[in-house]
């Protein structure tokens, strides 16, 4: 049998069995501070005469509930760690309630200039109709001048078809890194161990896009370990030479 159907206690705020009194005070249905937790466990050690009965699963369920009981009872019981607000700092300090004090004056002169404002334009009100018919001939007639040839020309215009959108200052791709590591490493390994210069390797380069593309060829292959650079001076010449495969 398990202590939940065996074990009763009797407390002024509760009569039962001691698993549904745990179950109610999990659930926030009886106050854990209006139970006693050393009665509880007296009535339960008065049956020691009992324990050779128990088992140990009866025993640790017990023991489980009453220290869960406990930590409720203790976090309950022990104060709690309260941040002061705004009305605890002003009661507080002279200079903060007089602080408090200028900021509602403040206040007050706003809600007392905004109202007599709001009085004072109450009588205004925005004009929402157009002359009168005695005025119409002052205005000339918009549509005086517009015969039929004006509104074929309007039409046509509306409905010519979208000029087509010029791309000429957008570079195609016409040359890629891989190529142009081919044409640099053929070039550098036929000068049979003599240096060149970067602007012999790109004086047959077309476009300015070309010269930059074989730049990042060269560094590839350099990162491959299959040409050494060298640079006397900043934004001297770039040598360039072949050590040979990686």
């Amino acid at each position: 049998m398990s202590a939940q159907t065996s074990f009763t206690v009797e407390l002024p705020v509760f009569n039962g069995p001691f698993g549904l009194l745990a179950d109610l005070i999990l659930e926030q249905k009886i106050d854990v501070c209006d139970v006693a937790v050393a009665t509880v466990t007296d009535r339960f050690l008065a049956r020691a005469a009992e324990a050779e009965r128990w088992d140990l699963e009866e025993a640790t369920w017990f023991l489980a509930i009453c220290a869960v009981l406990l930590e409720l009872k203790v976090g309950r019981l022990m104060p709690r760690h309260q941040d002061q607000d705004e009305e605890d700092l002003v009661g507080g300090s002279p200079d903060l309630a007089y602080a408090r004090s200028r900021e509602l004056r403040a206040f007050r002169m706003v809600v007392v200039e905004l109202t007599r404002r709001l009085e004072d334009e109450a009588g205004y009100f925005a004009r929402d109709v157009g002359p009168g018919p005695e005025f119409s001939h002052l205005y000339p007639d918009p549509l005086k001048r517009v015969g039929p040839d004006d509104l074929a020309g309007l039409a046509a215009q509306l409905l010519r078809p979208p000029p087509t959108l010029d791309l000429y200052h957008v570079t195609p791709v016409r040359y890629t890194v891989a190529e142009a590591m081919e044409s640099v490493e053929r070039r550098v390994a036929s000068l049979e161990g003599r240096v060149a210069s970067f602007r012999e390797l790109v004086a047959d380069c077309p476009d300015r896009i070309h010269v930059v593309v074989r730049f990042l060829a060269l560094l590839e292959l350099f990162r491959e370990g299959k040409v050494e650079l060298q640079q006397g001076s900043t934004f001297g010449e770039i040598e360039v030479g072949w050590r040979g495969a990686a």
